[in-house]
């Protein structure tokens, strides 16, 4: 179970920002503006953003797989309405955040939610795998 926990957690951190990185070298962007945007969430930059994604990955993997989310539907909603909370609520106090690109980052939080819920089920507390 931790290692199928651990393997969706990895996933998700590494795959979700496929979207807002695939947007920003269509439009010869930084590519490490976003991971900038997270690390000035506690006063950094690229470093600090890095330990923030991962965190907040943390966190948020925590959860869904402690709630009744499953497969890529439930995924999607999940990421939604993270990135509401995230994007939205947090992220308007912040202008690094307020900054990017808003579609791009709702799709990486979609992007997550798939990754982390889309590929199990969770009973009683441990996330079980099921196939997509």
């Amino acid at each position: 179970m931790r290692e199928s926990l651990m393997r969706r957690y990895l996933l998700a951190v590494v795959l979700s920002g496929v979207p807002s990185t695939v947007h920003a070298l269509m439009k010869r962007d930084d590519l490490l503006r976003a991971t900038r945007a997270a690390g000035s969430l506690v006063g950094g930059g690229a470093r600090a953003g890095v330990v923030v994604h991962l965190a907040v990955s943390g966190f948020w993997t925590f959860v869904l797989t402690r709630l009744p989310v499953r497969g890529v539907v439930g995924g999607a909603v999940a990421g939604l309405l993270i990135a509401a909370l995230d994007l939205e609520v947090v992220g308007r106090h912040n202008a690094r955040i307020r900054s990017l690109p808003r579609v791009p980052q709702w799709l990486d939080h979609v992007a997550f939610g798939v990754l982390v819920a889309g590929s199990g089920r969770v009973e009683g507390g441990q996330a079980r795998e099921v196939a997509l």
